[in-house]
């Protein structure tokens, strides 16, 4: 594991490397072009965080490289958590290959139950979920508020990612904690 981790490191580093050194010597700095204050108080350049506000196609190729890297890492630390994290201890009620398990659809003569964990159903789940769907609704209303208001426009986008990232971990905090554990054997012809 710790191999592949190494090698994706270095795959991604020689991917980047040369794309940063081609975003640094990009183009030429450009003027900024002001916006008259006296007609509208709404500000569309600034953020909470300060970014340029100019970037060159290979600038964006390095940003748009390291966001879908980054996702990458968040997907596979979400992955991770579910499989982990909140699966039943080896000593919890196990049904096991043999065993019966009452999903009939599940077993053919194909296809049988190898093992079955039940829904864990904690408290903390419930506790996560709960407070992810408030996240979701405040960022929602947010939104509207901000669509509704054209008062500070630039923040929309802070918003919205607030709204999918809570509506998507609550996904994940549902598939960990409410749904059973199943690992199925299939038999499958290679001709």
């Amino acid at each position: 594991m710790r191999r592949n981790t190494i090698l994706i490191g270095l795959l991604i580093t020689a991917v980047l490397l040369p794309m940063w050194y081609v975003a640094l010597h990009g183009e030429p700095p450009s003027e900024e072009i002001a916006i008259d204050e006296s007609v509208s108080d709404i500000r569309p350049l600034e953020s909470p965080v300060e970014t340029p506000n100019k970037l060159s196609p290979s600038q964006v190729g390095v940003v748009v490289w390291v966001a879908l890297f980054g996702l990458v890492g968040v997907l596979t630390a979400a992955h991770q958590f579910m499989n982990r994290a909140v699966r039943p201890p080896d000593e919890a009620e196990t049904v096991t290959d043999g065993g019966t398990v009452s999903l009939p659809w599940l077993n053919t003569d194909h296809r049988w139950v190898v093992e079955y964990h039940d829904a864990s159903d904690a408290i903390e789940g419930l506790v996560a979920m709960s407070g992810l769907t408030v996240l979701s609704i405040v960022f929602a209303a947010l939104f509207t508020g901000e669509y509704l208001t054209l008062a500070r426009t630039q923040y929309f986008g802070l918003y919205a990612t607030g709204m999918f990232l809570s509506l998507a971990l609550s996904t994940v905090a549902y598939y960990a904690w409410f749904m059973p554990h199943v690992e199925v054997a299939e038999i499958r012809g290679h001709e």
